[in-house]
């Protein structure tokens, strides 16, 4: 990984760059690692709320199904108006479209 930059750079300089490369990526690996982790724990409080809500399971499919349906016929019929607004964001606007 050699690069044209490094070469006007004094050891020390370099050796510092280096560092905060290192910084930086160890600091990006524990925010992934963190991310990770809340993403594990989000899974599991919806797959705990769902099995004990029969109920609320059900809903989720429909609107999921619903959902999917929409994106196909919009798909299918080449119109991006019919994909412009989710099912999900109608009851939390917060969501937008993903």
């Amino acid at each position: 990984m050699y690069n044209d930059e490094y070469d006007n750079l004094s050891f020390e300089e370099q050796l510092h760059l280096t560092e905060e490369q290192i910084r930086r990526r160890h600091n990006q690996q524990m925010f992934l690692r963190r991310n990770a982790q809340l993403l594990q724990q989000e899974l599991e409080l919806e797959a705990e709320l769902l099995e004990e809500n029969p109920e609320l399971a059900q809903a989720v499919h429909a609107f999921n199904m619903h959902e999917i349906l929409v994106q196909q016929q919009g798909s299918i019929q080449g119109d991006s108006t019919s994909k412009g607004q989710s099912v999900w964001s109608k009851f939390f606007p917060g969501l937008g479209r993903s």
